[in-house]
């Protein structure tokens, strides 16, 4: 397949493949194929999360980051890797730096049962009593973009020549994450390390992420001649990327493109940031050996073979999460 640059990121419509006719399904599986082979993004429209329940989120998020840091830190999850709970600003970088981002997050994951946490070894959220509407939003919020992230997965398996559902077992009750960011107001721009950024360069580690629109510019993605493009999506839109693990799954056949979070201009770095992505995990156990159908003379396999869980544990160390 020829590949092609792209100025933008396309725009596809859900509605298409979740209500279309088989013409329109096909349709939008392939131009879905296309710009995951090509870039590895895709702004969509027709999603399952309303602008209104959006709304809710960035109201709860943006209180719990205007707690003080001793409040925050109550929630700290650094036993568990920070994959609940709040983490602090500085905490996490990107594969290959020492230098933290210039963000504070918090994570959300399945709101399953005592006996269901146990069995997928998952832990338990963590919740601020400061901000007692953020539960019931952030669980809403996350059932939607789990919704969105499985049609969108459907139109993938097609691309690549499997039944419809295959990743369906693979992600019930998978590890997916939500993970409000603020990238906190710098006051003395002088005082923070010189390659400080937002979010450093890097890789999604999961399936897809899916991300509603942010409170400021600042997502670029690189293409491939090099050159970095801005990412921004409608309000009405999410942006759907492919991440390392879909990746190592087709051999490279879809792009987990590399993307940052650059720097305001000096005068603007006294602004906050807030992003809100959804990490759509499978269960640890599946396995991201390559298929074969994605690998050839032409194209030999690349990646050993390793479950998600493995690939995981593996990421959260080199990005500095877990020692």
């Amino acid at each position: 397949m020829d590949e092609k640059l792209y100025d933008e990121i396309p725009s596809l419509d859900l509605a298409d493949f979740t209500r279309g006719d088989e013409k329109s399904r096909q349709k939008f599986v392939a131009a879905l194929g296309d710009a995951y082979h090509n870039i590895g993004f895709v702004a969509i429209k027709n999603h399952f999360l309303t602008d209104e329940q959006q709304q809710r989120l960035y109201d709860a998020i943006k209180k719990f980051f205007a707690l003080s840091d001793d409040v925050k830190k109550k929630y700290e999850g650094a036993h568990i890797a920070g994959q609940r709970g709040y983490t602090g600003k500085g905490k996490e970088h990107a594969k290959g730096r020492n230098t933290g981002d210039l963000k504070e997050f918090y994570h959300v994951g399945q709101e399953l049962s005592d006996s269901e946490l146990k069995s997928e070894g998952y832990p338990a959220n963590i919740w601020p009593a400061e901000v007692s509407e953020f539960k019931a939003i952030g669980n809403e919020v996350y059932r939607a973009l789990e919704k969105t992230g499985t049609y969108m997965l459907r139109a993938i398996a097609l691309y690549l020549n499997l039944p419809e559902h295959y990743f369906d077992d693979k992600i019930k009750n998978g590890n997916s994450i939500l993970r409000p960011i603020h990238y906190y107001p710098i006051e003395n721009p002088d005082a923070v390390p010189a390659d400080a950024v937002r979010a450093a360069e890097h890789g999604d580690i999961n399936l897809i992420t899916l991300l509603m629109g942010a409170s400021a510019d600042g997502l670029q993605v690189l293409r491939r001649d090099g050159k970095w493009i801005p990412i921004t999506a409608l309000p009405n839109q999410l942006v759907v990327n492919v991440g390392d693990m879909l990746e190592r799954f087709t051999n490279k056949k879809l792009k987990s493109t590399i993307h940052r979070v650059v720097n305001p201009p000096r005068e603007l770095m006294n602004t906050p940031r807030y992003s809100i992505p959804f990490f759509m995990h499978p269960r640890s156990e599946m396995n991201l050996a390559a298929l074969p159908s994605c690998v050839d003379n032409d194209n030999p396999k690349i990646f050993e073979d390793i479950t998600a869980g493995e690939f995981l544990d593996q990421r959260l160390r080199e990005i500095g999460l877990k020692k």
